[in-house]
């Protein structure tokens, strides 16, 4: 027999606890499980202002939201404070309540920009991070698997050159200074200016066939 929902309750008032709606074997118990961020705090306490300005964003916030758009798969950085808004095993896994304000997007920027972007903090907190997720028997560093395809180069391996270059970017920083520059434009503001940050590296350049690259 068909029914029909005859009382709509979306508007109703209820009591309610969050711990409660997020299922115990949801991912992100269990990394809130495994991890520890309290670590983050040391490492960031002299990029922050002891005595002086507004009250910020907490930095474990900021950074678990990175790992929210990486480990679901979110597009960008904008996409995810969406999610967060509405998604209950988000707003847990950040400590937010229902009635708790997620930041802005533009205020990730300008902390990203402000604070972090001339930094190696990001990097400290992957290895950190990794490090634990060995420990914990989550990483096995034994093996590495990766999928390629090499050709054999038309080129002499004992004629050769050696040059500087310029280290490639990191995906996450250029697409998150991308997603940046496109909210600052939108907002009548000057996109920011290109990292500082320039490490170069020294490579060999076949004088033969400058395209191959040295495999071992």
């Amino acid at each position: 027999m068909m029914s029909k929902k005859l009382e709509d309750k979306r508007m109703q008032m209820e009591m309610v606890w969050i711990e409660k709606l997020v299922p115990e074997d949801h991912l992100v118990r269990k990394l809130d499980h495994s991890m520890e961020f309290d670590f983050i705090y040391d490492l960031v306490k002299d990029l922050y202002s002891s005595d002086k300005g507004r009250p910020s964003i907490d930095p474990v916030v900021l950074v678990k939201m990175v790992f929210i758009q990486y480990i679901f798969g979110i597009r960008s950085m904008r996409q995810t404070i969406k999610e967060i808004e509405t998604n209950v095993a988000y707003r847990w896994f950040l400590g937010f309540g229902f009635e708790d304000k997620i930041p802005h997007f533009s205020t990730f920027g300008k902390n990203y920009a402000r604070r972090f972007r001339e930094s190696d903090v990001f990097e400290q907190i992957f290895y950190r991070i990794l490090r634990n997720a060995m420990d914990k028997g989550f990483v096995n560093p034994e093996i590495a698997f990766i999928d390629s395809t090499h050709v054999k180069a038309n080129a002499n391996k004992r004629k050769f050159g050696k040059k500087v270059v310029r280290s490639e970017a990191r995906a996450y920083q250029k697409q998150l200074e991308e997603e940046i520059n496109v909210d600052r434009e939108a907002n009548g503001k000057k996109p920011l200016p290109p990292s500082k940050k320039d490490t170069t590296r020294e490579v060999k350049e076949s004088t033969t066939d400058p395209e191959s690259g040295y495999y071992v």
